[in-house]
């Protein structure tokens, strides 16, 4: 049986989830506008990303870790095998995010002017997002049959798809086509990127109001299964 102090330190971790996606996507969407590219520069912009996705890793370790901790087997329902995988497929997207980042910061310290830096690490981070939140998706479709019901939401799901759809997006228009040496889109990556850090943020906020306003049903079941 989980006790009230563990139940407590759940909802803790919970909360640093929530905060953890909500910082990240601010950044994100911060390094995404225009105006403030102009105004910090391509290394500010190279920081604000980075530090965007050390957010994001840090929340989807947390994810991760509250997703049931052992990787599924034998037995495990649909519902938790996918809420497992889209958990530690998230987390690795956001690994190739805090690399493409990186990439891309260290290339703007190199050179401000140039373009593409990072590119492939982020193209298979946008990829790992996408399909971590279909399988969120089709982990929400049985939620009642989940190691926590709690640990999707339909709100959720969804608008991390969209944002991951987004993410996808802003890749494709930031690839630097060989023939040219321009981006495929600059208008596309911007808002691309802007667009699913909103969709994330908007998620995280949700998922943090549905923390503070339910506490118990946030700190899921008295005696809940892991996702093994």
């Amino acid at each position: 049986m989980t006790t009230t102090a563990g139940r407590t330190g759940r909802r803790r971790r919970l909360r640093r989830e929530a905060w953890g996606f909500a910082v990240g996507s601010v950044l994100f969407a911060l390094g995404a506008i225009p105006f403030y590219a102009e105004w910090a520069g391509a290394v500010g912009v190279g920081v604000t990303f980075f530090a965007g996705s050390i957010f994001f890793t840090a929340a989807g370790f947390i994810q991760l870790s509250l997703s049931g901790r052992r990787p599924p087997r034998t037995g495990t329902n649909p519902a938790d095998r996918a809420d497992w995988w889209a958990a530690a497929i998230q987390f690795a997207g956001t690994l190739f995010f805090n690399v493409s980042t990186f990439v891309a910061l260290l290339a703007a310290i190199a050179d401000p002017t140039r373009l593409g830096a990072g590119w492939r690490p982020d193209a298979w981070g946008s990829l790992a997002f996408l399909v971590s939140s279909a399988l969120a998706v089709v982990a929400t479709k049985d939620r009642g049959e989940l190691w926590d019901t709690d640990a999707r939401t339909w709100h959720g799901t969804w608008l991390n798809l969209l944002g991951s759809i987004a993410f996808g997006v802003s890749a494709i228009g930031a690839y630097v086509v060989p023939e040219t040496g321009t981006l495929v889109s600059m208008f596309w990556a911007n808002l691309g990127t802007l667009i699913g850090a909103l969709c994330f943020l908007v998620a995280a906020l949700l998922s943090r109001r549905a923390i503070d306003a339910d506490p118990d049903a946030a700190a899921g079941p008295a005696s809940a299964p892991t996702a093994g």
